[in-house]
């Protein structure tokens, strides 16, 4: 098994960034979603690496098999993105998701942001676990906090408080 290296989003990772994540959405998932409805992958810089946030990719072998994003809104509140790891890479032992998961948490608290909030949808069951496995509890949709960039397929919400 090759080593697995975790580093921001460049530029020059967009396409194979996009290929992850609708192979992922699509392929795997049968979620009805084209790159055109997800305009935050061609602009990953402006949407999530500016002011408090960020976007990490985890290769393997030259190929990314996972992804993660946070979107700063409001006062000290991230917005969990684009949380992709590849079938290949999953699981407690290549640790993928609990990697990127971290690098996020360690980025927020840097950042001062005190709140991860994440919208997901019912059919992915093995992220919700994740999540709340990880420390997130569930919201319900009218107590999201105010500015949360809400994505209309999203119907279950989770947050941590980063206490």
């Amino acid at each position: 098994m090759s080593a697995i290296t975790y580093r921001p989003y460049a530029k020059a990772d967009e396409d194979a960034v996009i290929a992850h994540i609708l192979a992922i959405q699509q392929g795997e998932f049968a979620v009805p979603v084209t790159a055109e409805e997800q305009p935050d992958l061609r602009a990953v810089a402006e949407v999530y690496q500016s002011s408090t946030g960020g976007f990490w990719v985890a290769e393997m072998a030259g190929r990314i098999v996972g992804t993660i994003g946070l979107i700063g809104f409001g006062t000290g509140e991230g917005a969990l993105r684009k949380m992709f790891v590849a079938a290949k890479a999953r699981g407690r032992e290549l640790g993928v998701a609990a990697r990127l998961l971290d690098i996020l948490i360690e980025h927020s608290r840097a950042k001062g942001i005190t709140g991860i909030t994440l919208g997901t949808v019912a059919k992915l069951h093995a992220a919700i676990r994740f999540y709340e496995k990880n420390g997130f509890v569930a919201v319900a949709p009218g107590n999201l906090p105010e500015g949360f960039p809400r994505m209309p397929v999203d119907t279950h919400f989770y947050r941590l408080e980063l206490g």
